[in-house]
């Protein structure tokens, strides 16, 4: 009956299996045999050779790929929206060292080539102006909405042009790969992207986010950034455990299916209220007050987003069994 987030959706089993298989004594740090084996891991997967480093926090995962593409007086273009302006209580620029978040519009908290062009033309190349080192995309966006391979390169062409990194925050990028059918590869080295914020625990992970360098030689500071910054555990492999248990027989992939198929049952029950296309797991839809009332007074948890409006998610572990009351009680409103 909660729908508040795949943040609070139970971790998958197979990852608490991985847990207790790692228990045993190995070298401190990264330097375990399961961390050993992530960049091979993460390298079949994206068919290409990458640099993985594990991180507790999707935050911190972020952070880190920026401060490697962005200098403390430059700044990074990303929605208005995005996570790392709404969510992460300055962390990007803590970690960049002061470098600023420079914010523009777009529909379903998405950027257009357009506008990020507009953007950067309008930018004088003079020391009272900010200069933009890097651009952050999140796919699946703040409000459920996919980029697809096309649109991210069409944002990596205007990056190449200009020389800005891009960076791609994938907290959900499972459910992007689900909806797209395209493969990992498709939708992020190959259309222009740099770096990758590889999320897992909103789809069934615990305490284990990727941090992915399709770039390698911009990893080669962050493993001192992420000493630095607090997030090189000294128990690295039960992360490395956590994210090898979702890589296998693409567990990550499967479990992004699930959550996507839950809220396609959501989103064909609420028809005309939905406020964007749902192509994830997040679905936005018109509720009053009085209406978002009845729902909790039966049961349902969610949150209020903005007024007349409500945010649910679907998780891996809600089967269409869990949903359908939902659905069923938001039809007959």
């Amino acid at each position: 009956m909660r729908f508040f987030s795949d943040n609070a959706a139970s971790v998958h089993p197979r990852l608490l299996e991985s847990l207790a298989a790692a228990n045993a004594p190995d070298t401190a740090y990264d330097g375990d045999a399961l961390s050993a084996q992530l960049n091979t891991a993460f390298s079949d997967l994206f068919e290409t050779e990458v640099e993985a480093l594990w991180v507790a926090t999707g935050t911190a995962a972020n952070s880190l790929a920026l401060a490697a593409m962005c200098q403390p007086h430059q700044g990074v273009i990303c929605h208005k929206e995005a996570h790392i302006e709404q969510d992460e209580a300055g962390a990007p620029g803590f970690f960049t060292g002061g470098a600023k978040l420079m914010l523009l519009d777009g529909a379903g908290a998405k950027l257009s080539p357009e506008s990020l062009e507009a953007h950067c033309a309008a930018i004088r190349d003079d020391v009272h102006q900010v200069q933009p080192a890097a651009v952050s995309i999140t796919n699946a966006s703040e409000y459920g909405m996919v980029y697809r391979p096309d649109e991210v390169a069409g944002l990596a062409e205007i990056c190449k042009a200009r020389g800005l990194g891009l960076h791609m925050d994938g907290a959900r990028v499972a459910n992007a790969v689900a909806t797209l059918g395209c493969s990992p590869a498709d939708l992020t080295w190959k259309a222009g992207v740099d770096a990758l914020s590889f999320g897992f625990v909103k789809n069934g992970g615990m305490s284990a986010e990727a941090l992915i360098f399709f770039d390698r030689e911009m990893a080669a500071d962050t493993h001192y950034r992420r000493k630095r910054a607090g997030h090189l555990q000294s128990k690295g492999r039960f992360l490395a455990a956590q994210i090898l248990a979702m890589l296998e027989d693409d567990l990550w992939l499967d479990n992004a299916r699930a959550a996507n198929a839950g809220a396609q049952i959501i989103a064909k029950a609420a028809g005309d209220r939905l406020v964007y296309p749902v192509e994830a797991n997040e679905i936005f839809i018109k509720l009053s007050a009085d209406e978002a009332a009845q729902l909790r007074g039966i049961g349902f948890d969610f949150y209020d987003w903005g007024e007349g409006q409500a945010r649910l998610v679907t998780s891996w572990n809600q089967s269409a069994e869990d949903i359908r009351p939902l659905a069923e009680a938001i039809a007959a409103l």
